[in-house]
């Protein structure tokens, strides 16, 4: 079964959308991510649905291309969370074909969280679009077990879990949590790899997820194992932001080498195919 494979904002964040596209056609990438709202205050977004004219431009460019978006980011789930504020985002992304939104959740209360994650798939559905929860160890989501737990409790349409190989690797999450993740709460996952040693407190786990996460199969992390977990043919974003590397040969040549790593992984290609 063919695995559909997703160039991730975070691995070219530096990128207009319309030059993700590009990108992403020219490296043989089925789909994209897009980040309209900041991971952080004041790090790089691209708020298509604050601008007509650059979402109907981003509209009109897939139109006429076979790259089409996957997945917007990033809605958080904070104590004060309305998801009435998001409604805007969730019309741009029906524009634009979109079919998950990424969610973070950082409600340490959590009855709280659930409900407000509730609220939120349900909106999500009524746009054609599921919530992604993404666990990550430093939030109030720290691994698969949480993330399925808020899931469950949230009864009603577009319920989705969000697997980050990175995250998995760096936090309790293990290959029989992965395989429990029931099949429909699967709609993608993300690829990379990572150094290990991992490090041990917060603010270097989140320098090293939105910094430093490494080439398949040249880190620590056990991808075959995770991947063996989840359905086949469930599809991939690539997710790996290394400025360093990827300035040191340039971003075409980056882009090829991830397309190749990954479809080792999957079993696209023979590990020895691999630029290094």
């Amino acid at each position: 079964m063919s695995t559909p494979l997703g160039l991730a904002a975070l691995t070219v964040l530096d990128t207009p959308p319309l030059q993700h596209v590009d990108l992403a056609e020219r490296h043989g990438f089925d789909t994209i991510g897009l980040r309209l709202l900041p991971a952080a205050p004041g790090t790089t977004a691209y708020p298509l649905h604050e601008d007509d004219a650059a979402l109907s431009a981003l509209v009109r460019r897939l139109a006429d291309s076979p790259v089409q978006v996957f997945d917007l980011e990033i809605i958080r789930l904070g104590p004060d969370f309305d998801p009435s504020d998001y409604a805007p985002l969730l019309e741009a992304g029906a524009r634009l074909g979109a079919r998950a939104v990424l969610v973070g959740g950082d409600d340490p209360d959590r009855a709280r969280l659930t409900d407000s994650y509730a609220r939120l798939a349900e909106l999500c559905a009524s746009y054609g679009i599921v919530a992604s929860l993404e666990f990550m160890p430093w939030t109030a989501v720290p691994d698969a077990k949480t993330a399925v737990e808020i899931v469950a409790g949230a009864d009603g349409p577009a319920r989705s879990v969000l697997v980050d190989a990175l995250h998995v690797a760096r936090s309790s999450t293990t290959v029989a949590d992965l395989a429990a993740i029931p099949r429909e709460w699967l709609h993608y996952a993300q690829m990379c790899d990572g150094a290990t040693p991992a490090p041990r407190d917060h603010a270097e786990l989140i320098r090293h997820a939105r910094e430093e996460r490494l080439v398949p199969g040249t880190g620590g992390i056990d991808l075959p194992a995770i991947w063996s977990a989840l359905p086949e043919g469930l599809p991939v974003s690539i997710e790996l932001p290394n400025e360093p590397l990827r300035q040191a040969i340039g971003t075409d040549a980056w882009l090829e080498q991830l397309v190749t790593a990954t479809g080792a992984v999957l079993g696209r290609v023979p590990a020895t195919a691999i630029v290094e």
